[in-house]
């Protein structure tokens, strides 16, 4: 994989430092679609966080009086229930809410997890080097060897359903493009003169790395998690369809969508809805992972 960002490779001062993440926050706010891209994903997190208060109902409440509503516009639709019920009656806002609160948190801290792991294995890998990098350079070559559904699915099976395993599954099957860039990124740094001076001043090896190499990978990090995050958005809708994600009745979207897969021709809406939803965050946070990467390449900041 071809590393995402240009960055400028040297030590800064703290002024220096947040007047270029000043210039980056410029840069970002002339992309439109990274800024339509934040803002759509910024909402989103809202109305999960805010979910118990404002979701019409009660996500696991069942009315079997009323199963398979479709949306309120349609003419068999109900206002009580806008978006409509699925096969048990229950509230399809309300599960779409509540799903949106499980599927970003298990994104968010699966993809933290996998840039925490796979950062601190670049980082010893790229600057230690011998033996060590070879070591965990072939480990990841021997993840990367295999399917990353298929490595997922039997740690699922094997954890079982719950939403920590989850986060644990995703994690370990996405650190390993963090560990090839942020390794990449090190080889390059340890030439540098600012590393040079500081191994001369008598600076420890942990020192080099916490204070010298750490903050000049945490732009193409954060690029990295971005579009990581919407891999594992991905991820949890399809182990939470195949019944290996958060166990039932907790409402998650891949959930929605397998329960809703026998009633297509009956009410489309309860696989279209969260279909929508998947698409709708996965893209937000693309727009804005480009938008980051453009801010943060210099010759593309100079085309702009």
């Amino acid at each position: 994989m071809n590393n995402p960002v240009a960055f400028p490779i040297k030590k800064e001062s703290r002024w220096q430092w947040m007047q270029q993440w000043s210039d980056l926050a410029h840069s970002l706010s002339r992309s439109r679609l990274a800024i339509i891209g934040l803002a759509l994903f910024v909402i989103i997190v809202f109305l999960s966080i805010t979910a118990p208060l404002i979701a019409p109902h009660d996500p696991m409440d069942q009315d079997l009086v009323n199963k398979l509503l479709p949306p309120a516009w349609e003419a068999q639709g109900s206002p009580a229930h806008l978006l409509g019920t699925d096969h048990f009656g229950r509230d399809t806002l309300s599960r779409l809410l509540y799903g949106a609160n499980i599927s970003l948190r298990a994104s968010g801290f699966a993809a933290l997890f996998a840039l925490l792991l796979g950062v601190t294995i670049g980082i010893l890998a790229g600057y230690v080097g011998g033996l060590l990098e070879a070591l965990l350079m072939r480990i990841v070559d021997v993840f990367l060897a295999f399917p990353l559904i298929l490595i997922a699915l039997a740690l699922a099976a094997i954890l079982g359903p719950s939403l920590q395993n989850l986060i644990i599954v995703m994690g370990i099957t996405g650190w390993m493009t963090y560990a090839r860039v942020v390794r990449a990124t090190v080889l390059t740094l340890k030439s540098q003169e600012f590393i040079e001076s500081a191994v001369a001043s008598g600076c420890s090896q942990w020192r080099i790395m916490w204070k010298h190499i750490l903050p000049n990978i945490v732009a193409p990090s954060l690029v990295l998690f971005t579009f990581g995050f919407a891999q594992f958005i991905i991820l949890e809708s399809g182990l939470s369809f195949l019944g290996l994600g958060v166990p039932p009745p907790a409402p998650t979207w891949g959930r929605m969508l397998y329960e809703g897969r026998d009633y297509l021709t009956v009410n489309a809406w309860n696989i279209t809805l969260p279909g929508l939803c998947i698409m709708t965050v996965v893209l937000s946070v693309n727009f804005f992972g480009d938008g980051l990467r453009d801010a943060l390449d210099p010759r593309l900041r100079r085309l702009a």
